[in-house]
């Protein structure tokens, strides 16, 4: 009997009851029918420890929610700790215990150089008011093109209410510098409240992909092809974090020509953003 390949990109969490550690969701390359990023997200119970090795892949921890200490060891020697989620290269060894009840998003991509391990704090990331209108969003890059990883790119997208983000519809899925990379994405939602919801579209141009799937909070989509956009509900501020990898540290992207001329003509920003204020000031 021949196994049928599962080619849903929508995926949902499964609940873990208070006071257990354990994955809630998890992506690899095999299941996403990629090559580069492996995704986890955790919840850790107050006092519990966990422990990872990076062996041939470089990591970065993102903070979803509540407080860890972290210590790390790599393979030159170097160690670390610290407080907030670190970025790991290969052959890395970190143990993260949490003070509180944590979330963990666990990020990886294979790596063939080395590079120094890092913390990366809030003050660390760059803040962007993107967009114009009920199409403005503020962007949280994590681990930017310009930061010295090997593959990984990182950032975290803040929808407010009824707002649209990844908008312009756009792509990145064909190498052609400098105008586009070719790049898998995961799209991790999160919603301020639980019954949140939004909607996210994925289509080529050819139509032989077009899915609107409605999300909800603690869902992902599997981006490796195509335009998509995404929209949240009326009510309902959005949160989603972003993981990228491919050949080149590059996020460029390209607009789907039906909706590209948007990008030029914004109208004024929304007031509500920023909703989470720059550490340093106000965002750019």
């Amino acid at each position: 009997m021949k196994t049928r390949r599962d080619d849903s990109i929508h995926l949902r969490s499964r609940r873990v009851p208070p006071g257990r550690s354990a994955p809630t969701i998890a992506v690899t390359p095999a299941r996403a029918r990629w090559e580069f990023i492996s995704f986890t997200v955790r919840t850790l119970a107050k006092g519990d420890t966990w422990q990872a090795k990076t062996a041939r892949q470089e990591m970065c921890v993102v903070l979803l929610s509540g407080a860890c200490r972290v210590e790390w060891t790599t393979r030159d020697g170097g160690a670390g700790r610290g407080t907030l989620g670190p970025r790991a290269p290969r052959g890395s060894k970190v143990i993260l215990t949490a003070t509180a009840p944590t979330e963990i998003a666990e990020c990886r991509a294979p790596s063939t150089v080395d590079r120094a391990a890092a913390l990366v704090g809030p003050g660390d990331c760059g803040f962007e008011i993107r967009g114009g209108g009920n199409a403005t969003r503020q962007i949280i890059d994590i681990l930017p093109p310009r930061f010295p990883a090997d593959r990984l790119m990182i950032c975290e997208v803040l929808t407010p209410a009824g707002n649209w983000s990844s908008y312009p519809p756009h792509k990145h899925d064909t190498d052609r510098p400098p105008t586009e990379a070719d790049l898998e994405e995961i799209y991790y939602f999160r919603f301020r409240h639980p019954q949140g919801y939004g909607f996210h579209r994925v289509y080529t141009a050819d139509g032989r992909r077009d899915q609107t799937m409605l999300v909800r909070d603690g869902d992902l989509v599997i981006v490796r092809e195509g335009y998509h956009p995404f929209v949240t509900a009326y009510g309902h501020d959005a949160y989603y974090l972003n993981v990228l990898a491919g050949t080149r540290r590059s996020m460029a992207a390209s607009d789907d020509p039906q909706y590209a001329e948007f990008r030029h003509s914004w109208p004024a920003r929304d007031p509500r953003l920023p909703l989470i204020p720059h550490p340093g000031g106000d965002a750019a």
